[in-house]
């Protein structure tokens, strides 16, 4: 399996993370981001959307870090990471939406802004993160992990923005059950550190 890269990405670290915890074997090809690659042939001819990270394997092209999550987890890592009960998937699914919207807008937004210079609202996704990261706090100081009781792509998912939130100009120290919650993950086997 080839994974199309780029080492700053949170959704691409999503990927490598679940990757290295299921002990799943990818071939990382980096991506030249700056230079555009992904914006051309032959990358748009395997993404249109001109986005990473892309995901080949075999016959099976996939964008979206969240449905690239999905598939690794149900062809590769098993039911541990994903489970085949409707209403434990459906738990581990309304995370994935939760990364790909207020986590996405929120910490992964500000996160443009102060490190890439993106000319992203950053009061707005300070006020994303803000409601995010309280309900996030307020789940976690009840239960250890996001669903189902266990490790699942669901943490893998919605880890990454929040871990690299100080690189947003985002304080974690108000979320202590947060803060817990990321020392569990980092104490995972084969656990790979989000990108410096």
């Amino acid at each position: 399996m080839k994974l199309y890269d780029l080492g700053p990405s949170g959704n691409c670290y999503k990927v490598r993370l679940f990757a290295a915890l299921a002990g799943i074997d990818l071939e990382i090809v980096p991506v030249d981001f700056l230079g555009g690659e992904h914006k051309r042939p032959p990358l748009t001819d395997l993404n249109p959307w001109g986005e990473l990270p892309i995901l080949v394997d075999g016959d099976l092209t996939l964008r979206d870090s969240q449905a690239i999550l999905v598939y690794l987890a149900g062809a590769h890592g098993g039911a541990a990471w994903l489970p085949v009960e409707p209403a434990l998937q459906a738990q581990v699914a309304q995370w994935l939406s939760t990364a790909a919207n207020e986590i996405q807008h929120g910490p992964a937004s500000a996160r443009l802004v102060d490190k890439f210079g993106y000319a992203i609202d950053k009061p707005g996704t300070l006020r994303v993160s803000k409601r995010i990261l309280g309900l996030l706090e307020a789940h976690l100081a009840r239960q250890d992990w996001l669903a189902v009781g266990r490790p699942t792509i669901a943490d893998c998912a919605v880890y990454p923005y929040v871990a690299l939130a100080p690189e947003g100009g985002i304080d974690l120290s108000p979320y202590p059950a947060v803060g817990r919650w990321m020392d569990r993950i980092a104490a995972l086997p084969g656990y790979a550190p989000p990108p410096a």
